[in-house]
């Protein structure tokens, strides 16, 4: 049985659309006659690789939200002992999101014609990332598919977790800084020109600090927008050459040799490799492949390339630990832990133990970061608001001293 997309017209002539399954096309278009529908348009959910290519492309995987709670809930199901096709079903049925309801009996279509989960996973590789494929084909080969979707659904809940962290510690102090940046320049765009224009129709000097402020003011007035457009160029030039290789990874290199941007890249790629890496080898798929897959889920292209050498090391012979830490790019901490699961052979549990210690210290280090940023920013506030007051009020001090 398969699943099919349609669409299809009621009985008042208006369209809808769907999920059904049937055994083939003409079962689903007489199933949906049944219910009172005109068939437009039916295709099959399960496509051939290139078509589904082209149809996740264009309407878009599932979000991590969505594919925490697809992962949580079907390890559920699971776990209670119920079949895959069946849990698949009830996945479907409980979601709200037609995305999710379609991929649910997209990939439960695969179960019934035979295929193995991971099979099926692979149907759909912009909603199931490399690292959930392989996890679940090595769950499968142990036997043991519901402990592995219990640690799916776990590591999903925990980066889900850590991004809207990270997320929500941005987005106040972005807030905050573009409030500032915008009260700024509408003072010297349009309340500063009128309180100085009193001071500009006497003969009197003005102080530097109101010249100065009054020179500010025009250079906004008439080449603002001019500003505001190169910056705009220098942001599209700028993510344009971040599609070259070779310009991303000088970018990339600078971003660790900075003093807390270097030690939040370092700490959150470290953290999601190794976290990827536990899971990986936990689940039984060999270091080297774990290893290969675990390069994806690090952003910063140096560390990468630290991987990738640390992969032929290990190929030779070498020990993990002492092939990662020839970098020097991954914190010594979690090179020792790695190093202490090696020689105990538990590099599984260690791996996970690296990975909770790089994502305290990530949250740590994001918290004290807007910790000083916050009260860092209304200082500057305060201290250009206070320049503007002086710069207005200084001429009027010297105007009093003239009529005394």
């Amino acid at each position: 049985m398969a699943a099919y997309e349609y669409s299809a017209l009621d009985a008042h002539g208006r369209e809808t659309r769907g999920l059904i399954e049937g055994d083939t096309q003409r079962h689903a278009r007489q199933l949906l006659r049944e219910r009172g529908l005109t068939p437009i348009e039916l295709r099959e959910v399960s496509e051939s690789q290139d078509a589904r290519s082209r149809l996740f492309r264009h309407r878009g995987g599932i979000r991590n939200t969505e594919l925490a709670l697809f992962t949580r809930q079907l390890a559920t199901l699971v776990r209670s002992g119920l079949p895959l096709d069946e849990a698949l079903a009830a996945v479907s049925e409980q979601s709200e999101s037609k995305r999710v309801k379609r991929i649910a009996l997209g990939v439960r279509a695969g179960i019934v014609e035979g295929h193995s989960l991971a099979q099926s996973l692979e149907q759909f590789p912009h909603a199931f990332p490399k690292l959930f494929r392989a996890t679940v084909e090595a769950g499968e080969q142990s036997g043991q598919l519901d402990d592995i979707l219990e640690r799916l659904a776990d590591y999903v809940e925990r980066r889900q977790i850590m991004q809207q962290k990270i997320m929500l510690a941005a987005v106040y102090p972005a807030i905050l800084t573009f409030v500032a940046i915008t009260v700024v320049v509408l003072l010297l765009t349009y309340v500063v020109p009128q309180v100085v224009e009193v001071f500009t129709s006497i003969d009197a000097e003005l102080p530097p600090l109101t010249r100065g402020l009054i020179a500010l003011s025009d250079f906004l007035r008439h080449y603002g927008f001019h500003l505001l457009g190169l910056f705009a160029l220098g942001a599209f030039v700028f993510h344009r050459l971040l599609r070259r290789e070779g310009f991303r990874r000088r970018v990339h290199h600078l971003a660790l040799r900075l003093p807390l941007v270097g030690r939040l890249v370092r700490g959150s790629n470290t953290g999601r490799f190794t976290r990827t890496l536990g899971i990986l080898f936990g689940s039984g798929v060999p270091i080297l492949e774990a290893l290969r897959i675990g390069t994806q889920v690090v952003t910063n292209l140096p560390m990468r390339d630290a991987i990738e050498a640390a992969a032929i090391k290990v190929r030779e012979g070498a020990p993990l630990a002492r092939s990662l830490a020839a970098s020097k790019l991954f914190p010594p901490i979690t090179v020792h832990l790695i190093a202490s699961g090696e020689s105990s052979g538990r590099l599984d549990e260690m791996l996970d133990r690296a990975a909770e210690n790089q994502e305290r210290e990530v949250e740590t280090l994001v918290a004290a970061m807007m910790g000083v940023f916050e009260p860092a920013l209304i200082l500057v506030m305060g201290g250009v608001v206070l320049l503007i007051v002086l710069a207005i009020l200084l001429p009027i001090f010297d105007l009093n001293q003239l009529v005394r």
